[in-house]
């Protein structure tokens, strides 16, 4: 029975430690809300949603190999697989919003305003109304990316170091020790993501908005080259 209150221990440390130092965990969250102009509540559910099928998809995984009789290194392999697929579809995804952040920034760039004095009476102040880049972005396209992206990341850690020797205890050991898992990765990522999206917020970006979308494609991508080539 001590054994498995130090594997509960271990899984809530593990869930804390191995979010936070991976900034693939947050880094876009925060960089996506900022660009897209998201509200608080809509950047933690969709950070929420996401973090329960990160976790999820590796506890599914570990679960239904231990039910089939899978042995450990079949699963471990499964999981690199999937570490190194969700690498690339960071990175891919990377690379297409930094496209979308060059072609933002060229729009963008062409926009010019008459100075107020110049303009007729009924429309000055209407240069002044929101604009497109503005406004909350309600597109329901990058979110789905998101999510989809977190439900192929695994956790690597979870599998052989938990899951398998919680379940040489018992059944509830196993799930427990998911379940802790679970919480503690997902909670470190919501308050990740909610101190740097409020972090952001009190920084002014009105001189550089056009910029946005490039700095967030950019560092998405950085996010991405640290799984793919520096093991983060």
């Amino acid at each position: 029975m001590k054994e498995l209150y130090l594997l509960f221990v271990s899984a809530g440390s593990l869930g804390f430690l191995h979010t936070i130092l991976g900034p693939d965990h947050y880094l876009p969250f925060i960089v996506l809300s900022k660009a897209r102009r998201w509200s608080s509540n809509k950047t933690m559910w969709i950070t929420f949603i996401s973090g329960v099928g990160h976790v999820g998809s590796s506890i599914l995984i570990g679960m239904i190999g231990i039910a089939l009789g899978i042995s450990l290194n079949k699963l471990e392999y499964l999981e690199a697989f999937r570490g190194e697929i969700v690498g690339w579809m960071l990175f891919a995804f990377g690379i297409l919003y930094t496209f979308y952040g060059i072609y933002k920034y060229l729009k963008n760039s062409s926009h010019f305003h008459l100075p107020n004095y110049l303009l007729p009476k009924k429309i000055r102040g209407l240069q002044h109304l929101p604009t497109e880049e503005q406004k909350e972005d309600n597109t329901k396209l990058t979110p789905w990316i998101l999510f989809l992206i977190f439900v192929f990341g695994p956790c690597e850690v979870l599998i052989p170091i938990l899951i398998f020797p919680a379940y040489e205890s018992s059944t509830f050991g196993m799930i427990t020790v998911a379940l802790i898992f679970g919480i503690a990765t997902v909670l470190t990522m919501m308050l990740a993501v909610y101190l740097g999206h409020k972090g952001t917020s009190l920084i002014k970006f009105k001189k550089h908005e056009k910029y946005l979308h490039l700095f967030a494609g950019i560092l998405i991508l950085i996010s991405a080259s640290g799984i793919l080539f520096w093991g983060l």
